[in-house]
């Protein structure tokens, strides 16, 4: 299966179990894999033939704008519903980076769902 990839899109939002956590927004970075069939969009340079990941970036982006959510499982679990309900992709994979640990470099959770 082909893929799109959009790789660590950075984005600010209130997430975490504590108050303190949700005081102030913070820094996710979010990955998503898109598997779909791309061999028409690849013989005809045809947009349609493909997925929009503007669009893409776009959705995730007001999707976590919408409330706060304590757990980055939630956030994933929400992007992998977006993406396949648009018909986006057959097969999507998305990782959650938080950087919310001293002395870790991030925390992430990686889910794969399809339709």
């Amino acid at each position: 299966m082909d893929k799109i990839v959009i790789h660590e899109l950075e984005v600010d939002t209130h997430i975490g179990v504590s108050e303190e956590e949700q005081a102030h927004p913070q820094r996710l970075l979010i990955s998503v894999t898109l598997e779909r069939d791309l061999a028409v969009a690849g013989r005809t340079d045809a947009e349609s033939a493909t997925t929009d990941y503007e669009a893409v970036a776009t959705t995730i982006r007001k999707l976590l704008a919408e409330r706060p959510r304590k757990l980055i499982e939630a956030v994933a679990d929400e992007i992998a519903e977006a993406i396949l309900s648009r018909r986006w992709a057959v097969t999507v994979t998305v990782e959650v980076k938080k950087f919310s640990i001293p002395r870790t470099r991030w925390v992430s959770v990686e889910i794969t769902r399809s339709q």
